[in-house]
């Protein structure tokens, strides 16, 4: 199943579930808010450990891949990018912390403005399900080898509909955006 789908169904077996919680009792509803709390608390703790662990064993192995245009440009050419192991393992803890940062920021409004309760109980589980998805997490923290799915660059999730893509690191893209690159400085 994929990851998509995966999420789609457990948000929707959530809101069945939360659905049946009585969240109008004020200590069912603190115990969700503990709840949501904890486990923001525990992804926060969970990506600043291993941006330590990356930081620790401070990979220099170089990275070139073609990062594909944005769905926004499609007209545009893939950007070479050359990096190394620990910079792009930093930036993609980084990208997990920022989805982390704008979900509190949706519950607070979700919560705490629009007065929503079930967000938090979903929100609580499909943040677990994004610590077990993430790559980071697998390579760092349980020592799963970086290949295959795990292979950095790290291929996009397909969608609901199987579109998915992902940066491309066959050697003849490669030295296509390196000629690139190469032109456009002699112009």
């Amino acid at each position: 199943m994929s990851g998509a789908i995966a999420n789609l169904a457990i948000s929707l077996g959530a809101m069945q579930l939360a659905r049946k919680i009585p969240f109008e009792d004020p200590q069912v509803l603190n115990y969700a808010r503990i709840g949501y709390a904890a486990t923001q608390l525990i992804l926060l703790a969970v990506y600043y450990y291993i941006s330590m662990i990356v930081k620790k064993k401070n990979d220099q192995t170089v990275l070139k891949y073609v990062e594909p245009p944005s769905a926004l440009t499609p007209q545009e050419e893939g950007k070479l990018v050359t990096t190394t192991v620990r910079d792009y393992d930093l930036a993609e803890v980084s990208k997990l912390l920022r989805s982390v940062y704008m979900g509190i920021l949706m519950m607070a409004f979700l919560h705490g403005y629009m007065k929503f309760t079930q967000p938090l109980f979903i929100q609580s589980l499909m943040g677990l399900k994004g610590l077990y998805d993430a790559k980071p997490i697998a390579i760092h923290i349980l020592g799963k080898p970086a290949e295959g799915e795990l292979k950095r660059p790290f291929k996009a999730a397909p969608g609901i509909f199987g579109a998915g893509g992902g940066p491309q690191t066959d050697k003849a893209a490669i030295s296509e955006a390196e000629k690139k690159v190469g032109s456009k400085k002699d112009d």
